[in-house]
């Protein structure tokens, strides 16, 4: 891999995506069991201003992007608890971290290693904020039970990709029929596993598997910053855990080997999940740019 010191990383890259090279979708669905639908997603890009192009949150119109993209952002948060707290945590979280990064635009124009820097601290005081948000609202409301979610968050600054992740919906990266989950699951049972105190089989059928040990609004909140290059032959997919408590890693990688277009592959795994039961709110999310000549 080249040097991204030297600049050479940029010019083994290629130039970032123009707008209509990129083809993204995104849904949110209840699920066949639920009474009520916890998640929330949003996807946008970043110029002078914030352009919301697709979002389950309740009064974010979409906008005409009338200047240089800056940035591309897609997020997903899930909301713990099958009732509405869940969904106000979800909801909540997102408005927070889209204002906060909406309002944060100047680390954009600074230098490359500046902007690496700022992009991670901006991240990180994005989830705080979300964190502070969700546990103001169980306060302000004098309810004991608290706001939490899930974060998982995309945010594409050409050449690179930064990943801000919260609990356990997932972020993985598709590229020439190999996936890869690049998002670690912050549960119980993974810290477990992580630990060497459980096997890969025993993490998989452990009650703690989706119990979480890291929750905005939760008890505890670790937010997890990643920073990965950027390619124009990967497809990201970002999804609540209600894909993957039905559709195994197997039966993704065979949707996206089929990729026709982003609409499509959210459709089919949607309807993957719904076959198997739906037992869960189902929230998925694809990206992947493609060059027109």
């Amino acid at each position: 891999m080249p040097d991204p010191s030297t600049g050479e990383l940029q010019e083994a890259l290629g130039r970032k995506p123009r707008d209509d090279e990129i083809d993204f979708f995104g849904l949110t669905h209840q699920g066949k069991v639920r009474k009520s639908n916890n998640d929330h997603f949003l996807v946008a890009s970043l110029s002078k201003r914030m352009d919301v192009w697709l979002t389950s949150l309740p009064g974010f119109g979409q906008q005409v992007l009338g200047e240089q993209r800056l940035a591309f952002i897609a997020m997903v948060a899930d909301g713990v608890g099958g009732t509405e707290t869940g969904e106000e945590a979800s909801r909540i979280a997102l408005e927070s971290v889209t204002e906060y990064i909406a309002n944060s635009l100047q680390a954009y124009y600074s230098s490359a290693d500046a902007r690496d820097e700022a992009f991670r601290g901006a991240l990180q005081e994005a989830a705080s904020r979300g964190h502070a948000s969700a546990v103001k609202r169980a306060k302000d409301q004098g309810d004991s039970r608290k706001r939490a979610t899930t974060l998982t968050l995309w945010l594409g600054v050409w050449p690179w990709l930064y990943l801000l992740q919260v609990g356990d919906s997932r972020y993985y990266k598709f590229c020439e029929g190999d996936l890869q989950q690049i998002t670690r699951d912050q549960t119980y049972a993974q810290d477990l596993l992580d630990a060497g105190a459980l096997s890969k089989d025993q993490a998989k059928d452990s009650p703690l598997k989706h119990v979480l040990s890291s929750a905005l609004g939760g008890d505890q909140t670790a937010p997890v910053v990643t920073r990965i290059p950027a390619d124009w032959r990967n497809l990201h997919l970002m999804c609540s855990d209600g894909l993957t408590k039905h559709v195994s890693d197997e039966r993704i990688r065979e949707v996206l080997m089929n990729f026709t277009t982003a609409r499509q592959a959210c459709e089919t795994l949607l309807q993957d999940a719904l076959d198997d039961g739906g037992t869960d709110n189902i929230t998925i999310v694809v990206l992947k740019a493609t060059k027109k000549l």
